[in-house]
């Protein structure tokens, strides 16, 4: 038995265990694949205090060793479910093995939105990513398109700019969303067209990724546009299904807490991009691990 167990080790779940373990708790989390979720994943952070600019690698890096050095028990386990046994909670994985501790804070994060169109699956890995920095060498002096105007869209698009020889930023709005600066790098970029107004309407069904069809919102008008590859950065989905027994989830599946982060079922809370929130940003994600662990405890001093 443990006082609090963490579900997710992105930027909520580990602020979550260093609070909770500087008020003397002991923490185990579960993550089922990488440290520091999503934010691994992003070439470079700009709007995170105390750092001017760093990779996202390397600012999970940081709070790992962070975690780590307060003494966080770490598993790498898929959850599959969480049960309300009173004045404990019992967490089930995939491999089997079922662990109890006083309160559980959920920060399971989100996962990539997809196109949900013909042939994505089949290319995913094979022509189709979501991630410039893992997969933007492959690229090197070849033609990309990088689908969506936010600004982790904007910032994969600099980053394959870099190293591509050319890149189409293709957006369904008639402007772009993300923040004006890293627009104004995109526009000075020779090899950067955007494209917007457009949604992605086919994927050509042939042996290899090769290209996809354009069309325009306002008119339906289509095109075909050759590439080597595509990434698509559209936004995040989480995957909170396991949960649905203890917590409520909205519409879109993300878990509903209020502002101390509980979720409807006592000693169970919420932290990070998978609960109902208006901002989701590594800093906010923070601040929610910060709020949880804070009223974990406070509900484990209370039983």
């Amino acid at each position: 038995m443990v006082d609090i167990i963490i579900i997710g080790a992105g930027p909520a779940g580990l602020t979550a265990a260093i609070y909770a373990r500087r008020a003397n708790k002991s923490v185990l989390i579960l993550e089922k694949s990488a440290f520091g979720g999503q934010i691994a994943f992003s070439p470079k952070v700009e709007n995170y205090p105390a750092f001017e600019s760093i990779s996202g690698s390397e600012l999970a890096d940081k709070m790992v060793d962070q975690v780590l050095s307060q003494g966080a028990d770490v598993e790498i386990e898929t959850v599959t479910g969480v049960k309300d046994c009173g004045d404990y909670k019992e967490v089930y994985t995939e491999d089997g093995n079922t662990y109890c501790g006083k309160a559980v804070i959920i920060a399971s994060g989100a996962q990539h939105r997809h196109l949900g169109l013909e042939n994505e699956e089949k290319f995913i890995g094979e022509g189709i990513s979501f991630c410039a920095v893992c997969d933007g060498a492959f690229y090197k002096n070849k033609t990309v398109a990088l689908i969506g105007g936010g600004n982790s869209a904007l910032q994969e698009a600099i980053l394959l700019a870099e190293t591509s020889k050319k890149v189409y930023v293709i957006h369904n709005l008639d402007f772009l969303r993300g923040e004006q600066k890293l627009q104004d790098i995109l526009k000075n970029r020779l090899n950067v067209e955007i494209i917007l107004g457009t949604v992605v309407s086919a994927i050509k069904d042939t042996p290899e990724f090769s290209g996809i069809t354009l069309k325009k919102v306002a008119d339906g008008s289509e095109t075909e546009l050759e590439l080597d590859g595509m990434f698509v950065a559209i936004g995040l989905q989480p995957e909170n299904s396991a949960f649905a027994d203890v917590t409520e989830l909205n519409e879109q599946g993300y878990i509903s807490a209020n502002e101390t982060c509980l979720t409807k079922t006592n000693g169970i809370f919420v932290a990070g991009d998978c609960r109902t929130k208006a901002i989701r940003q590594v800093a906010t994600a923070a601040s929610d691990g910060a709020v949880a662990a804070i009223s974990a405890c406070r509900y484990i001093d209370e039983l």
